[in-house]
């Protein structure tokens, strides 16, 4: 991460929401499965949300992070950091306010994000949140 990269101002809850959408969306047309958003504002000073989603295969897992990826930057200006991208089990991309961890579904169920990361609160589903 560069200097000018940390020294970013914070975003607004609206430039939030608005990747929010777009995060969710992308995943959504790259048919991710079981998406589910955590949201994180007040619980943790990492990002505002945590999106999990599944793919069926690990070459699925590596193209929705990379499609993401560039979608983020196309549309919103944003350059991601991207990580687990060799194997592709689990992707972690990084967009600062989001977070968006992409499973195949046996590493998912294994790690668990989801129940160590609600804090007792239900995590959303897209249509919930």
């Amino acid at each position: 991460m560069t200097d000018e990269a940390a020294k970013a101002p914070p975003a607004s809850a609206e430039e939030v929401e608005a990747l929010h959408r777009l995060v969710l969306q992308s995943l959504d047309d790259d048919k991710a499965e079981e998406v589910t958003s955590i949201p994180l504002a007040g619980k943790s000073s990492i990002a505002d949300h945590m999106v999990i989603a599944s793919g069926r295969s690990s070459r699925q897992v590596a193209a929705m992070a990379n499609k993401l990826a560039e979608r983020l930057k196309r549309e919103l200006g944003r350059h991601v950091r991207i990580e687990g991208l060799p194997v592709a089990d689990w992707v972690l991309v990084d967009a600062d306010d989001i977070i968006i961890h992409l499973f195949r579904p046996e590493v998912r169920s294994f790690y668990n994000l989801e129940r160590m990361w609600a804090f007792g609160d239900e995590p959303k589903s897209p249509g919930n949140a």
